[in-house]
């Protein structure tokens, strides 16, 4: 898989711890955790709204998920995720935010998968040698979904 450090679209939503937390708390959509992923990983977006693996997304993404992979849809996304993150940098959540994991009565792939999602975003910071601000710019936050298998309203269902 292609390493973490592809380079960014020109304005993805600015990274912060808070911004991070609230993916690990389940407050945002799954969209919304990709569409942090998708720019730095070299998928721009296209007039109908279809994110597309641009020139700088590797030719492994490139030819492996050709569209907008759903990280926390879909299990190979996710995992072809997890590979992308360096050795090094496989710790990060843990490091940097103090995330010690889900309890097992939490342990669903929805969160799993993000979990790897923050991961990811954290090696993409490392890698580039930028720091992770405590606080930035922040979507509205959703209420934590009732069911946390379906997610929140509009979440695609996981396979």
């Amino acid at each position: 898989m292609a390493s973490v450090q592809a380079a960014a679209s020109p304005d993805p939503f600015a990274l912060s711890r808070e911004l991070l937390e609230a993916v690990l708390a389940d407050r945002l959509s799954d969209r919304f955790v990709c569409e942090l992923i998708w720019p730095r990983l070299g998928y721009a977006q296209n007039g109908s709204g279809i994110w597309s693996a641009g020139p700088a997304a590797g030719a492994v993404w490139r030819e492996s998920f050709p569209i907008e992979p759903q990280f926390i849809a879909e299990r190979p996304p996710s995992v072809a995720l997890t590979r992308s993150i360096p050795k090094e940098h496989k710790q990060l959540l843990k490091e940097q935010l103090g995330f010690a994991g889900y309890r097992i009565g939490e342990l669903y792939p929805r969160r799993t998968r993000r979990a790897t999602a923050v991961n990811w975003l954290l090696a993409h910071l490392a890698e580039r040698g930028e720091p992770l601000p405590e606080s930035g710019p922040l979507p509205a936050l959703r209420e934590v979904p009732a069911d946390p298998v379906a997610g929140h309203p509009g979440d695609l269902p996981i396979s």
